[in-house]
């Protein structure tokens, strides 16, 4: 159900795109062509990526037992993306978490060996060992606030201090 769900969630965040003037297109690793969804392949994400599109990639890994997580971190390592996002449903990485904790202090930036240390809960960590080995960074944000998405996609780049006030960059 949850590959079906990030499917669905991608079929709405294409839709999106296109509405505001965009081009992209869903790749799955399970087969979706009724829905109009392609087939994921490294090849073919970048090949669309280098005609301007923005690809969305769903439907987990198409195997058992890899949460979302570790599809996003497998997929932004073979793409060789520059940040992976991580939206949550709070505004970043903190002390502890924050619906539970309300002293709970937001981190703006964290090392990966720092989440490690504190055992804070950022993602799996298969998914995030895969990220921090591969020097892929993740921007961990509340995907419910209106807007976040698109000062993430103007930002200048993983580092841009505009993006500490919505979310935690974690990196090497």
């Amino acid at each position: 159900m949850g590959m079906l769900a990030t499917v669905i969630n991608s079929l709405a965040l294409q839709s999106a795109i296109e509405n505001a003037g965009g081009k992209a297109c869903v790749l799955t690793s399970i087969p979706m062509g009724p829905v109009g969804a392609g087939i994921y392949s490294k090849f073919r994400a970048l090949e669309l990526m280098n005609d301007g599109y923005t690809v969305i990639i769903g439907g987990g890994t198409g195997n058992p037992f890899f949460t979302t997580d570790t599809a996003s971190a497998l997929r932004g390592v073979e793409i060789e993306a520059d940040l992976l996002l991580k939206g949550t449903r709070v505004d970043g990485v903190y002390t502890a978490d924050p619906e539970k904790d309300p002293t709970a202090t937001k981190y703006p930036t964290i090392t990966f060996a720092e989440v490690i240390e504190r055992r804070l809960k950022v993602m799996d960590l298969t998914a995030f060992t895969m990220c921090m080995e591969n020097d892929l960074p993740i921007f961990v944000f509340d995907m419910d606030t209106p807007g976040n998405l698109e000062r993430i996609a103007a930002a200048e780049g993983p580092n841009d201090g505009a993006l500490q006030a919505i979310g935690t960059l974690v990196h090497n």
